[in-house]
């Protein structure tokens, strides 16, 4: 299937093979050694979130489970909390507990953001408290710096260690009227995506402490993460930092102008109304089916993908879909959005 334009940042032109190496052949030189993009990378990971280390993964699920595994060795002790329908839960088949015998917490209710009182509401001694920034399968809502500042020192007063799970933090710090060394200095580890809003092939970086990074390294050779050869992950990811983080605040602005079109025209909504991030949900008057073979065949008769899948909702007359506004993103104007979803219903 030819795919010429996306609003998912898991497909499309920029994804695909041949703009990778065109993109990484412009970057490496002759004198680039296979340890340099790696060791720059985690340099500049945690200069930017206020660390002392950071440690490259191959994966996010990886260093996830490596930085719950490390806070649960330190602390004695085996569960921890997170939204419900935390990333870890949700799409990595429980490996926190297949792999490392961790049992998960879910805090308050599964479509709204977790509050101080649902950590209060916890009577199990944690490991960790894990923070998804921003929420994605809710649409990409933020709390609010003040409440997640109050969250994450809640977690340490317990003997918790605060965790953020910033597969998507680039993008959200547009949220926030802080840098990104101020979110991180809310938490004892941080982990960043390399493939999402930076357009890289696949990988992740573990930021914190030089104990806490090290014990990861130890975790990282174990599980089989210590590749020899990242330097090609890690130097598109380089490319993203330089080309991308600069612009996600424009962004933010493009979702927020497709979002106010889309609620304006009234056939579908948007969670939330006004996004905080690039990342926001659109519900649409359709079952998932129908929205999901619409969708195929808009991408079969015109190269463009809409949204990767569509999400069941309790009421199976209607369905959701994620956008994730990138650089392909600003390549859709509001209007054009706009006659794309009202036109699924004739693509059935």
């Amino acid at each position: 299937m030819d795919i010429r334009r996306s609003l998912s940042q898991h497909s499309g032109p920029r994804k695909s093979p041949y703009e990778l190496a065109r993109r990484l052949a412009e970057h490496v030189t002759p004198q680039t050694r296979p340890e340099d993009p790696v060791r720059e990378l985690e340099e500049r990971v945690a200069g930017l979130l206020g660390k002392p280390q950071a440690l490259f993964f191959p994966s996010g699920t990886m260093a996830q489970q490596v930085a719950l595994r490390v806070h649960a060795e330190r602390t004695g002790r085996h569960a921890f909390a997170g939204h419900p329908q935390t990333h870890l839960h949700v799409w990595e088949n429980q490996g926190y507990n297949a792999l490392h015998g961790l049992r998960f917490h879910p805090l308050g209710d599964r479509n709204e953001l977790f509050g101080l009182d649902d950590l209060q509401a916890v009577h199990e001694p944690l490991a960790a408290v894990v923070f998804e920034l921003p929420q994605r399968d809710i649409g990409g809502v933020l709390p609010a710096f003040e409440d997640l500042a109050a969250q994450a020192r809640w977690a340490r007063e317990h003997g918790a260690a605060a965790h953020c799970d910033g597969a998507r933090l680039w993008e959200a710090q547009t949220g926030y009227d802080a840098t990104f060394a101020e979110i991180g200095a809310l938490f004892d580890t941080v982990y960043v995506s390399l493939y999402k809003g930076l357009e890289g092939v696949r990988g992740a970086v573990l930021a914190g402490d030089a104990d806490t990074i090290g014990q990861a390294s130890v975790w990282r050779r174990r599980m089989g993460g210590a590749i020899a050869d990242a330097w090609s992950l890690a130097a598109i990811a380089l490319i993203g930092m330089d080309a991308n983080l600069p612009r996600m605040a424009e962004f933010t602005r493009h979702a927020q102008a497709i979002a106010e079109a889309i609620n304006a025209d009234g056939f579908a909504r948007t969670t939330p109304d006004v996004p905080a991030t690039p990342l926001f949900h659109v519900h649409l008057p359709m079952s998932r089916h129908d929205a999901q073979k619409a969708a195929l065949n808009l991408t079969e008769e015109t190269g463009i993908r809409l949204f990767l899948y569509a999400r069941s909702n309790p009421d199976p007359r209607r369905c959701s879909f994620e956008v994730s506004v990138g650089v392909s993103g600003l390549e859709f104007t509001p209007h054009e959005v706009v006659e794309l979803i009202r036109g699924l219903p004739s693509r059935v």
